[in-house]
This record gives C-alpha cells, structure tokens and sequence, in this order.
C-alpha cells in the first residue's frame, strides 16, 4: 500500500523537484501522431507529436496538441485537412529525422527521405512507407486554457476521419492485429520509446452489469 511516508507529492505549478519532468513518462506508452500536411503554397510538411489519440467512434475523431503554432496546426487549419501516419519500428529513424525544427520551406518528407502519396479523399499527402494511414478533415483547433482560463501556448488539433489505409498483413480473418504493426510509442524523458509484443497481451471482456 502506498503511504504518505514514500510518496514524492508536487504541484505543477512549482516544479517536480526531479531531474526530468515525470509527466510524459506517466502518461505512456503514448501512439505518436506523425501527422503529414501541404500548405496553401503546396509545401509539404511532416511531423511526430507525442501528444496525439482517439476521441470518438462514429464518426471516428482524432486529435493531436501542438506546443505553439507549429507548420502542421498552420497548415491543417488553413486548408482543412491532415493525414496520421502510423509510426512502425522500421520507421523510426525517418520519424525522428522529420522531428527536426526545420523552417516552413522545407519538405519532411525529402528530408526524411519518404515518399509523398496521394490520398483518396483529402488533398494532404501521406507517407507511403506507412502501414496504416487515417485521412482526415480538420473539424476543431482549440487553444488550451488553464484552471484559471488562462491561454496556453498549446492548441489541440481534432479531425474526423474520412480515410483509412490498412496494410492487408495487418488483418487475420477481418481483424486488425495492433502487435503485427509493430507500432512506436513515446514514452518520458528527452528520447524514450517502446513497441509492443503480442506475448504480451492481456485480454479482458467488459463484465456485464447484473445487479
């Protein structure tokens, strides 16, 4: 049982008292948003956010937070549209390549060496060497607030879903296998990620309320 006694207690607001901020560590493993844009001026742009998930089933809604007005919060409001790219193991060192800060002229994607795809429903390219891709419409960007309505220099990011691009490997009998994606996830600290095995799965049915 964990006691007052040897618990390590902050208050965001005055520092963790740690050598790295635990929070990003706690929150994890998190799926990585490597969302893929074009600009008004047709640039193409690519970036990993470690901030990203699902928020909706029908119509299916995704979300990433930006931390600042970043190329891709640019160009996905401007134009409505943005593409998630599945960050799979053998994709790691092209993803960590497009992280770089680089300035709005320049194409991740040439960087990174990837190729650009076209999409089948919105004009935002995605990454070809991906094994799972979600086409999307923006629907929101939404500046985060604090406790006390005070502005953040994040914005959340929230698009519907309009495209999915599955690799045919990835299905057995019908069923997406999270485990054979081989996906990357973001863990804490300055460079940490994980990836998932299917010896480690644990599956549990929802109980069924009979009281």
């Amino acid at each position: 049982m964990t006691t007052a006694d040897n618990v390590h207690f902050y208050e965001p607001r005055a520092g963790h008292g740690l050598p790295h901020s635990p929070f990003n560590a706690i929150i994890a493993p998190r799926p990585i948003g490597w969302i893929s844009t074009r600009s008004t001026a047709g640039v193409l742009n690519l970036a990993p956010y470690s901030f990203f998930n699902a928020f909706n089933y029908l119509p299916p809604i995704i979300g990433f937070a930006s931390n600042g007005d970043k190329d891709s919060v640019t160009n996905a409001e401007a134009t409505g549209q943005f593409c998630w790219n599945l960050v799979s193991s053998e994709l790691a060192e092209a993803m960590n390549t497009s992280s770089a800060q680089a300035p709005p002229q320049v194409d991740e994607f040439d960087l990174a060496g990837l190729t650009p795809a076209a999409s089948r429903v919105v004009g935002a390219p995605h990454v070809a060497e991906a094994r799972v891709v979600f086409e999307c419409r923006t629907t929101q960007v939404v500046p985060l607030v604090t406790a006390a309505g005070e502005p953040t220099v994040t914005r959340m990011v929230f698009g519907e879903v309009v495209g999915v691009h599955i690799d045919r490997s990835l299905l057995h009998e019908g069923i997406y296998q999270t485990a054979w994606a081989d996906p990357l996830l973001r863990g804490g600290g300055p460079s940490a990620y994980f990836t998932i095995r299917d010896e480690d799965r644990t599956d549990m049915r929802r109980p069924v309320w009979d009281g």
